[in-house]
């Protein structure tokens, strides 16, 4: 990140976001700019997030030979979401890739960029690739749609290609998994566009606005339909533990008949033979308090007893947290949780926030009952017959 003020901030009503400051929040109506948002009539200032670069005629085989996703074949102008995960399987990184034909450009999370940029950077050996780190002088505006970004600005296109990231979270990509049920997913409507813009380019988008050829929606906008959308994020939904089927990322980030990278033993080891050990759930939140819980959170399930003693209070037990919550124009406050897997689907669940008890119903995303996707055999037992 590089710390300064993003121009949007300028545009009337603008409040910056508490958890990055460098962008606008909101612009004074929350609701009717995520409406405007969904309908493609807005676009989102996300100068906040980082830009890495790798340039160099081996740059889609190196990167496919590290991450969840395939980079082979990988035609100029497309896009494609690949995790970075350590040896355990747990995700390091995420990125969103576009490739322009010479370069591959990978937006990330603003405090992502320069350790991304480093680590890559130790990884070349001898191969020809070259990584830098863009931050300082590109950044990202989103929308629900390409006429909003047009309307703002045209997108950095350095070799002749519009760089512009479409999230393939809309449906499930060849070779991928999904947890989910296909039937209703809220994904299916889900048409997010990042486009890389040069840093500068900034004051002229934020002029479009201010001119009324585009509306402006805050990052809470964004939030709230992302939420609504089950789409994970690795700024929210990701801790030290999580693994890619905890967040139904197998959706999206993961080719399952890929070669080789660090963390795929992890990968197919609990899709074809365990279970993940926590799954991600929305909850639909009791807003008569008005209280809207914050990621970190705790999440309480009652725990339940086969014959509990006349008058004794139900045990409560912590069963997850809160990854990310907002207030939803249609679906009031809602939230994403990781919970522990066992947690019963049809379980009344409380948030605890700041001594207020917030009542949760929760949806099943990964399903409590998420299994293994290969039935394996049972074998006869050893030892004698009797006849």
């Amino acid at each position: 990140m590089t710390g300064s003020s993003s121009p949007f901030l300028a545009l009337p009503g603008a409040v910056a976001l508490e958890t990055s400051p460098g962008v606008a929040g909101h612009y004074g109506e929350p609701m009717i700019e995520q409406r405007r948002l969904e309908r493609g009539e807005a676009i989102v200032d996300l100068s906040d997030r980082g830009l890495v670069v790798v340039t160099g005629p081996d740059r889609l085989s190196w990167m496919h030979s590290m991450a969840s996703q395939s980079f082979t074949g990988l035609r100029p102008g497309e896009g494609i979401e690949a995790l970075l995960l350590d040896a355990s399987g747990r995700v390091e990184h995420a990125v969103h890739a576009v490739d322009d034909g010479e370069s591959v450009w990978l937006i990330v999370e603003g405090d992502e960029a320069a350790p991304l940029a480093a680590w890559l950077d130790r990884m070349r050996f001898m191969l020809r690739v070259e990584v830098a780190d863009r931050t300082a002088d590109l950044a990202v505006i989103a929308a629900m749609s390409a006429d909003a970004l047009d309307a703002a600005v045209a997108a950095y296109a350095p070799a002749g290609v519009a760089l512009d990231w479409v999230d393939p979270w809309a449906e499930p990509r060849p070779g991928g998994h999904q947890y989910a049920a296909a039937a209703g997913h809220p994904g299916a409507d889900w048409r997010w566009i990042e486009r890389i813009v040069e840093r500068e380019a900034l004051a002229d988008a934020a002029a479009s606005v201010r001119s009324g050829r585009v509306a402006a929606a805050g990052a809470l906008a964004a939030e709230a339909l992302r939420i609504a959308a089950w789409r994970p994020r690795l700024a929210t939904e990701v801790d030290e533990k999580t693994i890619p089927h905890e967040v139904d990322w197998l959706r999206s980030a993961v080719d399952l008949g890929k070669g080789c990278y660090k963390g795929q033993e992890t990968v197919a080891k609990v899709l074809n033979l365990g279970r993940p050990p926590r799954r991600l759930v929305l909850l639909h939140l009791d807003g008569s308090d008005t209280v809207l819980p914050v990621p970190g959170d705790e999440v309480v399930g009652e725990k339940v007893r086969p014959e509990p003693a006349e008058g004794e209070a139900p045990e409560r037990k912590v069963v997850g947290h809160v990854t990310s919550s907002a207030m939803h124009h249609e679906l009031g406050p809602i939230a994403l949780a990781l919970v522990k897997r066992a947690v019963p689907a049809d379980l009344p669940l409380i948030v605890e926030r700041h001594g207020v008890e917030v009542a949760a119903a929760q949806v099943e995303i990964v399903p409590a009952d998420a299994g293994a996707a290969v039935e394996v055999p049972r074998l006869p037992r050893l030892g004698v017959r009797k006849p």
